[in-house]
């Protein structure tokens, strides 16, 4: 089987590391603990570019898998190991504060899955960093891996935040959450390559404008894929694993 196709990440990065990391003055404790978070956030990028050079050397692609609680991520994951299953090897980075409840959903598909669980005793982290992603990157046979899908702990602020090493990033938003969620959290949605637009089999049933929530997003992220998805019913399932496997 051969490489997958790399792309850049659509906003001038080819590797998506050495950039800045958003706006830190609104911080009240000043200079210090600005200080802090670069020092934190250039740690975080040389450990994601040794992922990068390992995901490489071993010929594997990686997405950045990121979402809100309860947008449909682990539901997604199933469904594409469903369709992917016998075609492409996949290795799956499982991150989650607590529990191996998604984990234990997405067994039984023939993917190698490699669980982070967060907690460290004062409630978790609320992200996956490349340091946690390199140790999980350990346990998964990278050699035998085509593709490599990290599930990111559910969170629409930091996870974005931090790179870990993927070649691209892809989000899930459930129609559920409304229109407003790219103005809201524009850093997320801008960072993103793909946008899955969820649970598109519920809109008869609520009081969302689709349309709006389209235009919110072009205005965070111009241009940005979107894919409208139901892991419910299979809709853009086909297509969100054809997006995945370009270029094979």
């Amino acid at each position: 089987m051969g490489r997958f196709h790399r792309h850049d990440d659509g906003h001038g990065n080819d590797d998506g590391y050495g950039h800045g990391h958003g706006d830190h003055t609104g911080y009240t404790t000043g200079g210090e603990r600005v200080e802090v978070l670069e020092r934190i956030f250039d740690e975080n990028d040389r450990t994601a570019a040794a992922n990068r050079a390992d995901l490489d050397a071993a010929g594997v692609t990686c997405v950045n898998l990121m979402s809100s609680p309860g947008a449909g991520k682990t539901a997604v994951l199933r469904e594409t190991l469903r369709q992917l299953q016998d075609r492409v090897r996949v290795g799956i980075v499982e991150g989650d504060i607590e529990t191996s409840i998604d984990a234990d959903r997405l067994a039984g598909f023939g993917a190698s899955i490699s669980l982070l669980n967060t907690s460290n005793g004062f409630g978790g982290e609320c992200h996956l960093d490349a340091p946690m992603v390199r140790s999980a990157l350990a346990r998964l046979p990278l050699d035998a891996l085509d593709l490599v899908l990290v599930e990111n702990v559910g969170n629409l602020v930091c996870p974005a935040e931090f790179a870990v090493g993927e070649h691209h990033r892809a989000m899930i938003h459930a129609v559920t959450e409304g229109e407003e969620k790219p103005l809201k959290y524009p850093v997320m949605f801008r960072s993103a390559d793909l946008v899955l637009v969820n649970k598109i089999d519920l809109l008869p049933h609520l009081d969302v404008d689709l349309a709006l929530f389209h235009r919110n997003l072009q205005a965070v992220n111009p241009g940005v894929r979107v894919i409208e998805t139901s892991a419910r019913t299979g809709q853009g399932i086909d297509e969100w694993c054809a997006w995945l496997t370009a270029g094979r």
